[in-house]
């Protein structure tokens, strides 16, 4: 091809496209606003301690392997990953608590635990679940979202219905005891939206939990993003960080460059990897596709607000990663998307790296993180910050039975002001735009921009959806689109 392509972002789905486009022979230039590339993937470094700022979880490792795979490379030329075991723990009351186990023939004795019946309903609901997730992996999420009719084959065809109904009915048809539906629920957060907007179908998230396990690459998610700089500077890509940009330049409808750090970078394509809201500010209002109006009615995946913590001993009672459903998933649920307030009583997740990588934390310390999902917009003050801190780590102590908070070093928070200022994030979300029915596919943003010919899109607002591995396939799609096009 030998086109000169500026990408906008150095997220999984910008470095992603990167590798793709470098690998067809074209001339590739990333630009990253933040001093260090990664975009939501970033490291905090502090006191010896190191913490992911963006995302923790490694799921669906198939994805990173064809991901490698297509440059004839595998994930363990650049990092190490380490299993899970047990891959998490989930607290519904003080010494309560349900783990999961990194094999499934474990997770069904400990369902048939808790409910009588409850195991061989899984080991159902699991083979369905792995059907699911073969026909999205193989018919459905490496589809570009141009037209429905990617999304009618036979297979498809067959479980129409599953498309209509949702995950929350379908859980509750099957199993009563609410700890095991929390539980199967759980997986669902990753694509945004409540399991009750969620379509049935989306329970192949339960088998990348169940089926396919929990990893950990060694130093952190971080790891992953550097191998995938190394491989794409290997492929001869340039990458520039500290690289606002301030407009993409367009002439007669065709976009032919950037203006970055008030430079102008001629440009025969431009891709954007960063928010697809905030790119568009970046056009002439009529070269935009989208309004104002269109993003204010789409449903967004929740804002959070995370603390990373140093602590000057080991904790107890807790795993890797833990989760905290000691309150009311609906109520939480109805504070994010139905009326949209911080929770009265929020549920949080909390990881705790160094459980599992001696690099997380010094000797006989403990690097924690801290999560409470929130409405993106809603207002964000360093007082609402402390309170909120105040309430988990009260509910923490008394739910794993021990005293922490003079055992914390220092403790670092990120929030809905911080994704805006950061990744230019709409409203502050953290993880894109929910997958609901009406935002699935074809319905979804669009990779190739309608209104400005040489403009590209990718990332979690647009195809196929939010998360690490969908970022990854979305990288690839947009290269494939440009392969195709141009």
């Amino acid at each position: 091809m030998n086109k000169n392509i500026s990408i906008i972002g150095s997220g999984f789905s910008a470095l992603s496209a990167a590798c793709y486009l470098a690998k067809d022979g074209n001339t590739v230039t990333v630009f990253e606003k933040n001093s260090t590339i990664g975009g939501r993937a970033r490291q905090l470094k502090k006191d010896g301690f190191t913490f992911d700022i963006g995302p923790t979880w490694y799921w669906m490792p198939d994805v990173f392997e064809r991901f490698f795979n297509d440059f004839n490379k595998k994930p363990s030329d650049y990092y190490e990953l380490l299993k899970l075991s047990p891959a998490y723990q989930v607290y519904f009351g003080i010494n309560e608590f349900t783990t999961i186990a990194d094999n499934l023939e474990a997770i069904i004795e400990t369902f048939e635990k808790e409910e009588k019946g409850s195991g061989n309903e899984l080991r159902k609901f699991m083979n369905e679940a792995q059907s699911n997730y073969k026909i999205a992996i193989e018919e459905l999420v490496y589809r570009p979202g141009e037209s429905i009719f990617e999304l009618i084959t036979l297979d498809t065809a067959k479980k129409a219905h599953l498309f209509f109904s949702n995950i929350s009915k379908d859980i509750r048809k099957r199993f009563k005891n609410p700890k095991l539906v929390k539980i199967l629920e759980f997986p669902v957060l990753f694509l945004g939206a409540k399991p009750s907007d969620t379509p049935s179908f989306y329970n192949f998230m339960n088998f990348a939990d169940f089926g396919l396990g929990t990893w950990h690459p060694k130093n952190g998610m971080y790891s992953v993003i550097l191998a995938m700089e190394k491989l794409a500077l290997e492929l001869g890509v340039k990458i520039h960080t500290n690289s606002n940009i301030e407009s993409i330049i367009t002439e007669n409808g065709v976009a032919t460059g950037i203006i970055c750090n008030e430079n102008i970078i001629k440009s025969d394509i431009v891709l954007s990897g960063a928010d697809y809201h905030h790119t568009e500010t970046l056009l002439h209002e009529k070269d935009r596709q989208y309004s104002e109006k269109y993003w204010e009615r789409k449903t967004f995946a929740p804002s959070s607000l995370l603390f990373y913590v140093g602590f000057d001993k080991k904790l107890i009672n807790v795993e890797h990663h833990s989760l905290f459903f000691d309150t009311s998933f609906d109520n939480h649920a109805k504070e994010i998307y139905d009326n949209p307030q911080w929770p009265k009583e929020p549920l949080f997740y909390a990881s705790f790296p160094s459980k599992t990588d001696r690099n997380a934390a010094p000797e006989g310390k403990e690097a924690g993180i801290f999560l409470i999902p929130l409405a993106p917009g809603i207002e964000d003050t360093t007082e609402i910050r402390e309170k909120y801190f105040n309430i988990i780590i009260d509910r923490f102590e008394k739910l794993t039975t021990q005293n922490v908070k003079n055992s914390i070093i220092f403790k670092e928070s990120f929030c809905v002001n911080d994704f805006i200022k950061d990744y230019n994030s709409y409203k502050g979300n953290a993880y894109g735009m929910a997958n609901t029915l009406l935002q699935t596919a074809f319905l979804r943003p669009k990779l190739k921009s309608k209104k400005v010919e040489k403009l590209y899109f990718t990332g979690q607002l647009t195809v196929p959806g939010p998360g690490v591995p969908p970022s990854l396939i979305s990288g690839k799609l947009v290269a494939e689109l440009i392969k195709k096009y141009e």
